[in-house]
């Protein structure tokens, strides 16, 4: 499996839903947390996105330089950009990482946060939209390793002679990562991404959602491969674990919470509402009423929008957990706790050693050109032979 962890660009904090203890987003903050994931050994990190968080392009691009071999899964908002623009972000990030970007596709899922961003589509809109904006994503960067161009007339997008003179060093682009419960989303992920991600809900479910995008990328005579976005709470012992689990919300009230609720019960996200269904708001905050799955836990759910939920136990039963998630198709884990610098620590302290992980088999790989590029006046080749040459090392 590979094993990713998550930048906290919203900041950082020992409990949730209260100030006390927090951690500002600072840069030698997430700096310290992106190099112990790279020290560590993790495959790569998400970073967020939203108007809550920093922004995750010029976030990631700053810590390229912090990290050797470390991956940035960073999200690309198809709402919120057009598609060759995203591309040459996506290029120029690549080339300048040496082929360590991944892509984390987000449609949305807050209208008002969407209307405050100038997105006013429905949900079935924005995943068409969203169809088109990879179709021409995928394209344009495809066709830069051998200078093509691109034209499509879409109903919600259109280019003529869309090109990129700088290819990205992974062949034929960054990977597409992307999440969602909805049939839209089950339809986009078959057909365009590389990685289907969900949020960690009981396997048995998981395994429905994993069966069914599956199914339907076969159907277009595609692979996807799958993850799990999920909370940890590993510790020594099962009940220290439980007791950090408990310690993590033990700062909430009544209040906070519905507030929270309220907030997600307004998003069209179907992933979002199946993740408040996990934890039953306001049947209680014990062990009992959270308690998911053996080892699963919904406590995050109730005031953190997103993925809700955290696999809490000692090393063996996360470990079992994960191996559960493994026999349903899940071969990467995006995972993350609180807070996120020592919990990185903690996590490959005790998890690593009995996972079987495979973060060697893509080296990032290393770009050289064959001759120079000459550019013009208005920044076009007009000179020299572009000849990207690939090696592994």
């Amino acid at each position: 499996m590979k094993l990713l962890w998550f930048l906290p660009t919203h900041g950082d904090s020992r409990y949730l839903g209260t100030s006390e203890g927090a951690r500002l987003v600072t840069h030698d903050y997430l700096a310290q947390v992106a190099r112990a994931a790279d020290a560590l050994g993790y495959y790569g990190v998400l970073t967020p996105t939203g108007r809550s968080c920093e922004d995750p392009w010029v976030t990631t691009a700053s810590l390229i330089g912090e990290t050797r071999r470390l991956r940035f899964l960073v999200a690309l908002r198809p709402g919120l950009m057009q598609p060759s623009l995203g591309a040459r972000m996506a290029a120029t990030f690549d080339r300048l990482s040496g082929g360590r970007l991944l892509v984390n596709l987000v449609t949305g899922g807050d209208p008002t946060e969407l209307a405050g961003d100038g997105v006013f589509l429905s949900h079935e809109a924005r995943y068409a939209q969203a169809a088109e904006f990879l179709r021409i994503w995928r394209e344009v960067l495809s066709r830069s390793h051998d200078s093509g161009s691109f034209d499509l007339e879409g109903e919600h997008l259109a280019v003529r002679g869309a090109k990129l003179l700088y290819p990205p060093v992974q062949r034929p682009y960054p990977p597409i990562w992307f999440g969602g419960s909805s049939a839209d989303a089950h339809a986009l992920a078959a057909s365009q991404s590389e990685v289907y991600l969900t949020w960690g809900e009981p396997p048995a479910e998981v395994g429905r959602k994993f069966a069914d995008v599956r199914a339907r990328a076969a159907r277009e005579g595609r692979t996807v491969r799958f993850g799990v976005r999920l909370h940890v709470i590993v510790r020594a012992t099962e009940d220290e674990a439980w007791r950090d689990a408990e310690a993590l919300i033990s700062r909430l009230d009544d209040e906070t919470v519905a507030r929270a609720q309220g907030a997600f019960a307004r998003m069209d996200s179907e992933g979002q509402r199946r993740m408040a269904a996990l934890h039953a708001a306001g049947r209680g905050r014990r062990r009992e009423d959270l308690e998911i799955h053996p080892h699963l836990w919904a406590g995050v759910g109730l005031v953190r929008g997103g993925a809700g939920t955290a696999a809490v136990g000692d090393p063996k039963q996360v470990a079992a957990l994960l191996d559960e998630y493994r026999a349903v198709g899940a071969d990467a884990f995006i995972l993350s706790g609180y807070p996120h610098l020592e919990e990185a620590y903690r996590v490959a302290e005790l998890l690593f050693p009995l996972l079987e992980l495979d973060h060697e088999d893509e080296a990032p790989p290393k770009l050289a050109t064959s001759a120079a590029v000459l550019s013009g006046p208005f920044g076009e080749v007009v000179g020299g032979h572009y000849s990207p040459k690939v090696a592994r090392g």
